[in-house]
């Protein structure tokens, strides 16, 4: 009976913490993490950091002068001597270490090894970030961030910036408009390409910016956020009107930095290389942004008077593309599949997309179509996203860097909403004022009698 006793007053306990880890460790990572996870990687890799690193082949030979105080001291052999670490940083989702390289040693030699040292350590992935010459950062994740997405309190952003979603080393994802003007989001139906552009539109309603959009399916996605839009086209038809006002608008612009730097007015538009950054504040126009909703409807013909209005809808989207940076003009292209077989102009005008964004898509050539010129690599990871993880998509620029990232939730209410209460910020441009959307007006809301009322009887 005493055996029975204390088995259950040692093993209940135990069993009870057993049980609570594996719970936490499915339902809650990020505290499991932080109780149990971090400790246990710390220690981990503290205690076989050296001979991790020589398993890794990530070792160099001591130099002489260690050799021969070693013999002199100790007459042991010297083993080889991995890189000199720096002080762990814990963070809430793992952890950093900074690492010198050894003579000889190089950042891509580190990032070859990182499968061999997550294993190694019990992490979920390890990212090699360069910090400058000679010293890397080792970036410990401990646990598949991407699966339940939860944004970093503290972003830097600014004007222009917009944090849209997480990359899957924990940092987050910022569509900065200054850096890459103009980008293309490919991706097939529900695949969270719908909730990305609800997540740029929301980032950019509280700034100073005009949002002007183009929505094939009758305006079914961008209509939610009509307050804060300074026009919407719905059709193909508006599209084409509202095209040659945005390309005059550039042409305006330009105007006004010839005046302003003494160019003179004959100068082509294609040889100024200052842009709208460069005026005095109090003359700097607006900045726009132009999202076009299902681009291959812009396409898409049956007439030869439809093939027409096509072919002049195509060149102004190339001409914003070319030179709508310098004016403050920026295009958010987004559809399902977007290849050479839309007619012509489109693969010119998907060369003049510098950022890349696919999620989900149907086959493999609408991947490529949107990653395999500028990171071939990450075709394959962007036809391995799987339909139960809608918003995971990788990102690419045409630096030939990517990484997978997945947007937060944000729900069409919420996000009308953020566009309703900065509809103030809507900014005066006449051009565009014939193709604001129409607002509808909201009930009041009556509020309920202080006294209620009682029915009067003879």
């Amino acid at each position: 009976m005493s055996d029975l006793t204390t088995l259950l007053e040692v093993g209940g306990p135990v069993a009870a913490l057993g049980g609570g880890a594996a719970y936490a460790r499915a339902k809650h990572p990020a505290a499991y993490w932080s109780t149990v996870g971090l400790p246990v990687s710390t220690v981990r890799l503290l205690s076989t950091y050296g001979s991790v690193m020589e398993a890794c082949g990530l070792t160099v030979a001591p130099s002489r002068l260690r050799v021969l105080a070693a013999r002199a001291m100790t007459r042991r052999e010297v083993r080889p001597v991995p890189p000199r670490r720096g002080l762990l940083r814990p963070t809430t989702t793992g952890l950093r270490i900074r690492l010198r390289l050894a003579p000889g040693q190089e950042p891509a030699d580190f990032a070859a090894s990182t499968e061999r040292l997550r294993h190694a350590w019990g992490v979920h992935a390890v990212y090699v970030t360069p910090v400058k010459p000679g010293v890397i950062e080792l970036r410990l994740v401990g646990y598949d961030v991407l699966r339940r997405v939860r944004m970093p309190r503290k972003i830097a952003d600014g004007f222009l910036q917009v944090p849209v979603a997480l990359r899957e080393d924990a940092t987050p994802f910022v569509r900065d408009y200054r850096t890459i003007p103009h980008q293309l989001t490919l991706g097939a139906t529900l695949s969270g390409k719908s909730m990305y552009l609800r997540h740029l539109i929301a980032g950019l309603a509280p700034q100073p910016v005009a949002l002007v959009g183009i929505d094939c399916k009758r305006g079914v996605e961008l209509a939610p956020f009509a307050p804060r839009l300074s026009a919407l086209a719905t059709d193909p038809e508006q599209a084409a009107e509202l095209l040659p006002v945005l390309v005059k608008e550039m042409e305006d612009r330009y105007d006004l930095i010839k005046a302003r730097q003494g160019i003179a007015p004959g100068t082509p538009d294609e040889e100024i290389t200052s842009d709208i950054w460069g005026l005095p504040e109090h003359k700097r126009p607006v900045p726009v942004v132009l999202f076009v909703d299902e681009v291959a409807e812009l396409f898409l013909v049956a007439t030869k008077k439809d093939e027409e209005r096509r072919d002049e809808m195509v060149t102004q989207l190339i001409r914003l593309a070319q030179l709508g940076r310098a004016a403050g003009i920026y295009l958010e292209v987004c559809g399902q599949r977007f290849g050479a077989e839309l007619g012509k102009g489109a693969t010119m005008l998907r060369a003049q997309l510098t950022g890349r964004v696919c999620h989900r898509v149907n086959d493999e050539a609408s991947a490529k179509m949107a990653l395999g010129d500028i990171a071939p690599e990450a075709v394959m990871a962007a036809c391995s996203i799987a339909p139960e993880r809608p918003g995971l998509a990788v990102a690419g620029d045409t630096s030939g860097g990517w990484s997978r990232i997945r947007t937060p939730y944000l729900s069409l209410t919420d996000a009308a909403e953020t566009c309703h209460a900065w509809a103030g910020l809507v900014p005066d441009l006449p051009a565009l004022e014939p193709f604001r959307p129409a607002v509808p007006v909201r009930p009041a809301e009556h509020a309920a009698p202080v006294v209620l009322p009682h029915p009067v009887t003879d």
